[in-house]
């Protein structure tokens, strides 16, 4: 048991509230949390579309309410039984079940395992984490998978679909740092100047990759993709890509399904590759934040997200549903 276990701290609790779910910012106290080995103190979140669905009751998210959502969370340890942290170490916690069935980064402290822990590393402040977030280190998988495939910036185009959301805002920014040109789809051309700012060299309306031949191989319009939307999506785009091209995939907003056919993959050498920082392995996100807060060190940041409190939190839910969120929503926790 924590000894702080009598401190009260303000968090969102999504509970049931007749047909509907309600977000509304509470005072909870220490003892409510779970008795993991490390307590932290929540400085920043971040809003990632997860999170979204547990504010609004997805019983595949987050299976009891009432409770607090939050999949990112980033602070400064105020106890720890594990030693290999103590207090006052800055620390970045997401994913594994932080947000989902364990209380998460929208309340002012966290208890969790030191095993889900990723120090901070130097280069980065704790804001900047957030900044970037479970989004960011998403992309940032895909794109060293795309990278790690020998496809460089002289080897032709790169897309990214999706491109506004938190995840592809990223990608189209850390792709252009890098020194590729970038390809947004979008399907809020009201947002070229946006993604342009970000460095996205031509930005093209999504069903331009959509509306084509149902061919099963169509000419090759990019050597490399980054696809956060899945379903009808993802086919068009891997029948579209070029000779050895890479398409790298990790969301399924237009669905869970890919009907697609072999030719791409055995007529052109068409890579497929998975992104999930979910259950990402611990060396390999090590290994990504330290990219991060190094060479890879995002210079768009500033560009790409807006800084919000708690107690707006329910009406920014409503619009990451909604498919209206435009970068990162940037949570501003103590």
């Amino acid at each position: 048991m924590h000894s702080s276990s009598k401190k009260t701290f303000k968090a969102l609790v999504a509970e049931k509230s007749g047909d509907d779910y309600v977000q509304t910012v509470k005072e909870k106290t220490v003892s409510e949390l779970p008795d993991h080995d490390v307590l932290v103190k929540v400085y920043y979140s971040s809003l990632n579309y997860k999170d979204a669905l547990s504010a609004t009751g997805n019983k595949g998210v987050t299976k009891q309410y009432p409770f607090t959502p939050g999949i990112d969370a980033a602070g400064v340890i105020e106890e720890s039984s594990d030693d290999r942290y103590k207090k006052g170490d800055e620390v970045i916690v997401t994913s594994y079940d932080l947000g989902m069935n364990t209380p998460g980064g929208f309340g002012q402290y966290i208890s969790v395992p030191g095993d889900w822990i990723i120090p901070l590393p130097s280069g980065l402040s704790i804001k900047e984490s957030m900044m970037i977030g479970t989004s960011g280190l998403t992309a940032a998988i895909g794109v060293e998978k795309i990278i790690k495939q020998q496809i460089g910036p002289a080897d032709g185009k790169v897309l990214v679909t999706g491109a506004t959301g938190g995840v592809g805002s990223f990608a189209v920014g850390l792709f252009s740092q890098l020194g590729f040109q970038v390809v947004a789809a979008t399907g809020k051309m009201d947002q070229a100047d946006f993604l342009k700012s970000l460095g996205a060299a031509e930005v093209i309306h999504r069903d331009e990759i959509t509306n084509v031949p149902a061919k099963p191989l169509l000419s090759g319009r990019w050597i490399a993709a980054f696809d956060s939307v899945g379903g009808e999506m993802l086919d068009a785009v891997i029948r579209q890509t070029e000779h050895n091209g890479v398409v790298a995939c990790c969301g399924n907003v237009l669905g869970h399904e890919l009907h697609t056919n072999v030719l791409p993959f055995i007529l052109r050498g068409v890579s497929l590759m998975g992104v999930d920082s979910g259950i990402a392995l611990m060396t390999d996100r090590m290994r990504i934040w330290k990219l991060l807060s190094k060479e890879w060190k995002p210079q768009f940041l500033d560009k790409l997200h807006r800084e919000t409190g708690l107690q707006n939190l329910p009406e920014e839910i409503q619009k990451i549903l909604k498919g209206k969120q435009v970068g990162k929503v940037l949570i501003t926790v103590s």
